[in-house]
């Protein structure tokens, strides 16, 4: 096969700003579309990239400067002679072969996240002069990570995107807002010597977010054992997909989270199909929206479940309570139904309620998920269990409405952390016992007895009134477009789901043995 050489610049830095960013992530998917006449699969060529990625940001992260290093014993993430720089001294048929030697290498390392990231990993750009053109002319002249040597994942995560977009049914992977990450971690405030997790933990986001907070405000502390035990299995994650978790692994090796040879800090299964054995202070998550189990799995077996549900989010809440030590903090995105849905919703919003205290909700807007017409908020909670008399822990529930009025579009107006600023000026004005807040028009507070008394302990809350008809006729046809765009997607996710419910119970029905039909890939949202 004939291909014409990807554009081709001298070396600068991947992510020096947000439009090299963009122009890299185009220029690499440009080359895919190549790749595909040379029968290379979209979902085979960003798994293939992914893997000569890592290579090369590790190449990078072993040349940065001592001033960004750990200590002087680090050890580079990948060994010599399996790493980039032995690529770049082959060619031809040899530079295929060699890129075969790594991959299996590298995986016939069991029990170690190096050896995890490259399990099974197999390489499928057999033809030499296109792999050749891939590392030496499209990925080699560029600087992957900026120069604090901090991998900012932006072109990465867009590729992953792209990716998830070339399919109808998505790749599965709605990335969580990397602002509202970031926001999520500054309300939480991880404290050095507090253990994390992520039980759904998708390409890491979360743990990443929580480490660099933790790295940010106790840097000179974090050579002694404190900064051990950050290595080596305070921050963790569990991921349901192989395939994602590997990728959740490779991010944190390249941010500096575990070691090459150390234990895999990325668990590969399905959180919700046992109960805990293992409890966290905090827990920071993002669950896979849909009903059911990929695995065939309905959780009867779950005894420590409060209500028997295929809702997959409202398990995941009961999960998340299971997972938190005592007063044990969370933080979880979760999409409206959770709020409103009866039945098992209602009786677990009941137990939320009264067992620990659930103390802010932040209503998002729509259009900042890469999924655009979701509609979800952020649910904070502390473990504390009932206080004393038997009284619910719960006093009262802080709603910030950040919904209403608000317009976010994934590129004209993309969300920004500032845009979060006042919700976590909100959030931190408590000092963490919530009597001190101060009401706004856009944050108040519903008191425990209001919250029990709404029907079916409804918790779906609204602050503001829309001001939608004069915001629309100051709004542009782009982003009314959009907005219609965005309802039409939210109506459409609804019908999915009922019908993925109706086909659950005739699954169900129909199969004595119990196991239903394993659901798309789509369903494990991230």
């Amino acid at each position: 096969m004939t291909t014409s050489a990807p554009d081709t610049q001298t070396s600068k830095p991947a992510q020096s700003a947000g439009e090299s960013t963009s122009t890299l992530v185009n220029r690499l998917w440009s080359y895919c579309e190549l790749l595909r006449h040379s029968g290379v699969s979209t979902l085979d060529y960003v798994e293939q990239l992914t893997y000569l990625l890592f290579l090369k940001m590790a190449d990078e992260r072993a040349k940065r400067p001592a001033r960004f290093r750990q200590d002087n014993s680090e050890q580079p993430l990948v060994p010599p002679g399996r790493d980039w720089a032995s690529l770049m001294t082959r060619s031809a048929e040899a530079l295929v072969d060699h890129y075969e030697f790594i991959l299996k290498d590298l995986g016939n390392r069991p029990g170690t996240m190096l050896g995890e990231v490259f399990t099974k990993a197999q390489n499928k750009i057999h033809e030499p002069a296109v792999l050749e053109r891939l590392i030496k002319d499209l990925i080699n002249p560029y600087t992957w990570t900026t120069a604090n040597q901090d991998l900012k994942g932006d072109a990465y995560e867009g590729l992953l995107q792209r990716g998830a977009e070339d399919r109808k049914t998505g790749a599965g992977q709605y990335f969580t807002p990397r602002p509202l990450i970031d926001a999520m971690v500054d309300c939480v405030h991880p404290q050095l010597g507090e253990t994390i997790t992520d039980p759904a933990c998708g390409t890491g986001g979360f743990l990443i977010a929580a480490h660099a907070s933790l790295v940010e405000r106790y840097e000179n502390k974090l050579y002694g054992d404190e900064g051990r035990k950050l290595q080596t299995g305070a921050i963790t994650g569990y991921e349901l997909v192989r395939e994602t978790g590997r990728l959740a692994l490779m991010n944190m090796l390249l941010h500096g989270i575990g070691t090459s040879e150390a234990k895999p800090l990325i668990t590969i299964q399905d959180s919700l199909a046992k109960p805990p054995q293992r409890f966290y202070d905090i827990v920071l998550a993002n669950p896979p929206f849909g009903v059911g189990s990929v695995t065939g799995e309905s959780y009867v077996s779950r005894t420590d479940f409060w209500a028997q549900t295929t809702n997959k989010q409202l398990n995941f809440v009961q999960h998340i309570y299971n997972l938190l030590k005592t007063n044990g903090r969370a933080a979880i995105v979760l999409p409206d139904n959770v709020l409103f849905e009866g039945g098992a919703g209602a009786e677990i919003r009941r137990h939320l309620l009264e067992t620990c205290d659930v103390h802010t909700l932040l209503r998002l807007p729509t259009g900042i998920f890469y999924a655009n017409g979701v509609k979800a908020n952020v649910l904070f909670f502390d473990k504390t269990g009932p206080r004393s008399g038997g009284r619910p822990a719960t006093k009262s529930l802080w709603v910030y409405d950040f919904r209403t009025d608000q317009r976010f579009t994934l590129k004209q107006r993309p969300l920004r952390r500032e845009h979060l600023d006042d919700f976590v000026e909100c959030y931190r004005s408590g000092n963490g016992d919530h009597f001190e807040r101060k009401e706004s028009d856009r944050f108040r507070p519903y008191s425990y007895d209001e919250l029990i008394a709404r029907d079916k302990v409804n918790l779906d809350l609204t602050v503001l009134q829309s001001k939608s008809n004069a915001s629309a006729a100051l709004a542009s046809p782009d982003v009314i477009a959009q907005e219609i765009v965005d309802e039409l997607e939210i109506a459409l996710a609804e019908f999915t789901t009922v019908a993925r419910a109706l086909k659950q119970g005739k699954a169900d029905a129909t199969d004595a043995g119990g196991q239903s039909s394993t659901e798309n890939s789509e369903d494990q949202e991230r």
